[in-house]
C-alpha cells in the first residue's frame, strides 16, 4: 500500500479542495491517460486495486505511471466515543485530487487495451474519471 515512509507532522488538517488542478494536468510520460472529473480523497488502498486491475489486463505489457501519491495523514475516532478529547489517531493516507488531475497514464500497448485497462482501473476509483489521449498519438 502507497503511504510516506516519513512525515513531517503525524496529523493533519482537512482542508479544502477548490477550483481545478493547476498542475499534474497534462500527460508527461504515456500516450494514454485517466484524468479526474471531481475532486475526492483516493485512499492508497484505492490507488493500488486500480493499478492491479490496469496491468492484469495490460497482461503486464507496456508501462504504467501512478501520477498521484496519497501523503495526506486521515484520523479517525474509535466507534462510541464522546466529543472532544483531541483529534483521532492516524488510521491511513490520501491523496486530494482536484478535477482534472491525471492519474493513471499508460505506454506501450494498443489504443482498445489501453482504453479497456484504464477503463477498468477507473472503476476502482470513487470518482468519474475521462479517457484522455495524448494529442499526437497517431494509431498503428
Amino acid at each position: 500500500m502507497l503511504q510516506p515512509k516519513k512525515t513531517k507532522y503525524r496529523r493533519s488538517q482537512k482542508g479544502r479542495v477548490k477550483g481545478n488542478s493547476q498542475r499534474g494536468n497534462q500527460l508527461a510520460f504515456g500516450s494514454f491517460g485517466i484524468k479526474a472529473l471531481e475532486a475526492s480523497w483516493i485512499t492508497g488502498r484505492q490507488i493500488e486495486a486500480a493499478r492491479q486491475a490496469v496491468t492484469r489486463h495490460m497482461k503486464r505489457e507496456g508501462q504504467l505511471w501512478i501520477r498521484i501519491f496519497p501523503d495526506k495523514p486521515i484520523t479517525k475516532k474509535p466507534a462510541e466515543v464522546r466529543m472532544g478529547k483531541g483529534k483521532g489517531s492516524p488510521e491511513g493516507f490520501v491523496a486530494p485530487i482536484a478535477p482534472g488531475r491525471i492519474i493513471l497514464e499508460a505506454e506501450g500497448v494498443p489504443y482498445e487495451v489501453a482504453k479497456e485497462a484504464l477503463r477498468l482501473g477507473a472503476q476502482k476509483l470513487p470518482i468519474p474519471t475521462k479517457f484522455i489521449v495524448r494529442n499526437d498519438y497517431v494509431q498503428e
